[in-house]
């Protein structure tokens, strides 16, 4: 394994073993399989293509060998109906994807032989290939442009109520069809993919709530990329607080594995994570006061202080309500290791004495580093983090009545913070980070890998 300098947690939407390399950002990598799902429903399941191709009209044909050779003029010539619409994808290392769309085209005019006006029908079959490059990447926003568009027609079927179109006149429909259609149909695939690529964009560029703490703001971090295997996205994320002020966090180009038979591969930066707990677990100072019936972890250290305290410290002992503080000693920090997560985490706690003139005698005041264990899962597609305590690292900072040995606080210190602070902490991540819906793929059957 290859271990970089970043780690991520990756998510897996799919069916096989997740790859053993560890990666670093916030991307995501689409299967060909998974696009041609997203531009099917796209294109053709939501009826994008036959809205577009609704109002193709045809220039006038003019043939011969129609009833004794006359003359035959197929006049309003339009579409109708697109018929059995199917679609294909290939991806083009270095280039984009290969679209290709199969249909029947139901066109209807008006047929004049000789002096005999009737409706005519034609169905012809359709076969539109086209290179689709992303292009012009600026803000998070890319272009789409089709390039060797190639259409070609088969078979043709033509039905009028007589019966007097010849099988000459059918072939040279044929002939002037595929003069014609390809001029009209590549320009509509290419207005297509323009509003499909704007309608796809929507999913990655996207500004999400995070509760009511703030908000992410997902967007393409470079112009996709593809492999023979997967389109590779690379998204980042602006972390905003209520009011506007932003989060800043590292941002890295990401490096993707092949995707295998996954839908989906989509990896944050351990940065990127840093930034959203400092966003959710900003907790204002807790004070509370130490009595035997509120929270007997406080209660318990109360006690142990007794044990500790200076003989000549009247306060310690007095009538005065001791007071305790809890306070974040700076920001949280994720660490990403193999299978392993945990946020390392600095609280300041402190017993004090509020005297009636207002001032306050600081008993004690600890530096507690606590290591968090995490647990991730995936929730109605969001990532959340419960938080369980597995180590506190308990140091002096200060005292005003001359506290200096403090081992047998920790324990008490401990129960504390697992009685007041976890519960706020799980309480704040529970809205979980939402994550993007890219390319409108759910996140479904998701294997998580750190």
């Amino acid at each position: 394994m290859t271990v970089l300098k970043l780690f991520g947690i990756i998510f897996f939407c799919g069916l096989l073993s997740p790859s053993r390399e560890v990666l670093s950002g916030l991307s995501c990598a689409v299967s060909p399989r998974a696009m041609q799902n997203v531009l099917s429903d796209a294109i053709i399941h939501n009826g994008l293509l036959q809205q577009h191709l609704q109002g193709l009209v045809l220039p006038n044909i003019m043939v011969e060998g129609g009833l004794l050779n006359s003359p035959t003029s197929i006049t309003g010539l339009h579409l109708v109906q697109v018929r059995l619409p199917r679609l294909s994808v290939a991806l083009l290392p270095g280039i984009g994807v290969q679209l290709t769309i199969g249909a029947k085209l139901q066109l209807s005019g008006n047929c004049l032989v000789g002096l005999l006006s009737e409706l005519i029908d034609i169905l012809v079959d359709v076969n539109i290939t086209a290179n689709i490059k992303c292009t012009n990447f600026e803000s998070g926003t890319v272009q789409v442009v089709t390039e060797d568009c190639l259409c070609l027609l088969g078979a043709i079927k033509v039905k009028v109520l007589s019966g007097l179109l010849t099988l000459s006149v059918n072939e040279m429909l044929l002939r002037q069809l595929t003069a014609t259609l390809p001029a009209l149909l590549c320009p509509v695939v290419d207005i297509v993919m323009n509003l499909v690529n704007i309608q796809l964009l929507g999913t990655v560029n996207a500004v999400i709530p995070v509760g009511t703490a703030g908000t992410i703001h997902y967007q393409l971090a470079s112009i996709p990329y593809t492999s023979g295997k997967f389109l590779g996205l690379d998204l980042d994320g602006a972390v905003k607080q209520v009011g506007g002020s932003t989060i800043p966090h590292e941002s890295s180009p990401s490096a993707l594995p092949p995707l295998l038979d996954r839908l989906l591969l989509l990896v944050l930066r351990q940065s990127f994570i840093n930034a959203i707990l400092t966003l959710l677990l900003w907790l204002p100072p807790q004070t509370f006061p130490c009595t035997p019936d509120i929270f007997s972890g406080a209660n318990r250290l109360h006690e142990a202080l007794l044990t500790i305290a200076p003989a000549g410290c009247s306060t310690c002992r007095g009538t005065s309500p001791l007071n305790i503080k809890l306070m974040l000693g700076g920001n949280p920090f994720i660490l990403l290791e193999e299978n392993k997560a945990s946020v390392k985490l600095l609280v300041l706690i402190q017993v004090f004495v509020k005297h009636a003139d207002g001032s306050i005698l600081n008993l004690l005041m600890l530096k507690a580093d606590l290591g968090l264990n995490v647990h991730v899962s995936i929730v109605g597609g969001r990532l959340v983090l419960r938080l369980a305590l597995g180590s506190t690292s308990l140091s002096l900072e200060s005292s005003d009545v001359g506290i200096s040995n403090i081992s047998n606080l920790k324990p008490h210190c401990s129960s504390l913070l697992k009685e007041r602070l976890l519960p706020a902490f799980n309480g704040a991540l529970s809205v979980g980070i939402p994550l993007p819906n890219v390319l409108g793929i759910p996140l479904m059957k998701v294997d998580i890998q750190i």
